[in-house]
């Protein structure tokens, strides 16, 4: 993949990724309007938090991971992609069923795993209950994450990158649904939600499945085998699993601090969804595409062409996020409080969530590096150094996050969490230095770097001038959505022209890239 169509992967990934994520705050924003931070808008929040866990656990931490180097290898070689891609299917397939079954019965532990300080309240009977509906997520979204490993390995983006866009338009189909047929109580609201979570994970599956097929991968249920090929994956995806359950340990961690604070657990929800907006669009997109190019680069010994796909891409994804980072850290409650503050959504909700915002911020253009640096790693199959990292960063974030939280309250957790993003950038950064020229940053990539800090330091300064003297405009209902969007522009205004004039980057780049 040359150096253009990598970029016109990203962006495709990330135009999809970006739609997906703005639907996630149409959603959201509803859910804050009819539920605000109260207990059932917490229980909610921990039933689908526990599918995404532990998916992220399966599919997209471990799975996917090592899965799709051996399928990319396949593909470019006389095996049987097709058959190998099948046995992985019906495998993974056949684990999850009996883990949905399991979490189902079990479910009382498993809230009690993720939030202990709900024990006693209605959130934590209603968690189980919404838990319970929505835990066969985990099966479908994990499949789904399966095919998608498959078309982003054969250079299909587009099908893998538009299925989330079902989820957010499922759910908010289903809250247009019960306010129309008159079911504005918040159990009735909570329950429609936890229904719509197992359906929007069968829509995804779906639409990634005919894509496949497509593509010439059918993949069909069947009775799990164990060939040598699967026991292979199984010996790369153990460890690979295990980093990702350490890293989903983390969040339990800041759920578990945030659980013992009333309303915590929606604020640092609602945060979380703003600074996953650019994390989504460039991380993810940056994941997926460099993954499978760096397997076929690396295989092929193509070291220079390693080296230059790896540099653009954290060029790319630095170039997008710091800026974003500064954004979030300086404007985080104007951003809130037009986006949210409404209905059962108050205030104080929107200062809080603005703090963790803002901390969220910080450890932006960490939670991407990792996404850029990880596939170093995995290209070479090695999945165990990634687990050690994630050790230590369970330690520090800990050590954060339990610590802390007895002096400055449920903010530990987010404090916890972007520490420890730096932190694992740092292990990462230092232990690709072993791996020769392919993981060194080049001239143009450190030279720009200092450029694209500089420049966002200007628009820094610019938007927090702009945002004091616009705050009487934010509170205006019937125009602070129009002041909220000059104020965004006048950001991403200065930036540009700052970063052109101070050689950050060019504009033609960007242009291209989406043209291609």
């Amino acid at each position: 993949m040359n150096p253009i169509r990598l970029m016109a992967g990203f962006f495709t990934v990330g135009i999809w990724t970006l739609l997906s994520r703005v639907l996630g705050f149409v959603r959201d924003i509803m859910i804050a309007a009819f539920l605000g931070t109260g207990p059932v808008a917490e229980a909610f929040l921990i039933a689908f938090s526990l599918p995404n866990l532990f998916r992220r656990f399966f599919a997209e931490g471990a799975f996917n991971m090592a899965f799709v180097p051996m399928f990319s290898k396949k593909l470019e070689g006389d095996d049987d992609a097709h058959r190998f891609a099948q046995d992985a299917f019906v495998g993974l397939a056949g684990i999850l069923t009996l883990f949905t079954i399991i979490g189902v019965i079990l479910m009382p532990a498993l809230v009690t795993m993720m939030a202990s300080g709900y024990i006693g309240s209605a959130r934590f009977d209603l968690a189980v209950y919404y838990g319970r509906i929505a835990f066969p997520y985990i099966l479908f979204i994990s499949l789904s994450a399966l095919l998608s490993g498959v078309l982003n390995a054969t250079g299909r983006f587009a099908a893998a990158a538009a299925a989330p866009v079902l989820l957010n338009i499922i759910f908010v189909a289903a809250l247009v649904i019960s306010y129309l047929s008159g079911w504005r109580a918040e159990l009735q609201i909570g329950r429609t939600l936890a229904y719509a979570v197992p359906v929007a994970g069968i829509a995804q599956m779906m639409l990634v499945w005919v894509a496949a097929k497509r593509a010439g991968f059918a993949l069909m249920p069947g009775w799990p085998k164990l060939t040598p090929d699967l026991k292979r994956l199984a010996i790369i995806a153990g460890p690979a699993a295990l980093a990702g359950g350490v890293v989903q340990i983390n969040l339990l961690v800041g759920r578990q601090v945030a659980s013992f604070f009333d309303g915590a657990v929606a604020w640092l929800n609602y945060a979380d969804r703003l600074y996953q907006l650019p994390l989504g669009v460039v991380g993810i997109a940056i994941g997926v595409v460099l993954l499978p190019d760096l397997s076929r680069r690396l295989r092929g010994g193509d070291v220079a062409g390693g080296k230059d796909a790896f540099n653009r891409a954290c060029e790319l994804s630095l170039a997008l996020t710091i800026p974003a980072a500064v954004a979030l850290m300086v404007i985080p409650l104007p951003l809130v409080s037009v986006l949210y503050e409404r209905g059962a959504f108050s205030a104080s909700d929107s200062t809080n969530t603005a703090l963790a915002v803002a901390i969220y911020g910080l450890g932006l253009p960490a939670f991407v590096m990792q996404k850029a640096l990880q596939p170093l790693f995995f290209a070479r199959e090695d999945t165990k150094r990634p687990f050690y990292y994630a050790l230590v960063a369970l330690a520090l974030n800990a050590a954060l996050a339990i610590g802390l939280s007895p002096f400055i309250g449920f903010i530990a957790a987010a404090v916890g969490t972007s520490l420890t993003g730096w932190a694992t950038v740092l292990l990462l950064w230092r232990g690709s230095r072993q791996m020769g020229d392919a993981a060194q940053f080049d001239p143009r990539f450190r030279q720009r770097l200092g450029r694209i800090i500089l420049a966002a330091l200007g628009m820094g300064g610019i938007l927090w001038g702009a945002g004091v003297v616009m705050t009487p405009l934010f509170t205006m209902a019937t125009i602070r959505y129009a002041a909220l969007a000059l104020l965004v522009g006048i950001g991403i205004g200065s930036y540009f022209a700052i970063g052109q004039l101070i050689g950050a980057f060019k504009i033609t780049e960007f242009r291209r890239a989406l043209k291609r």
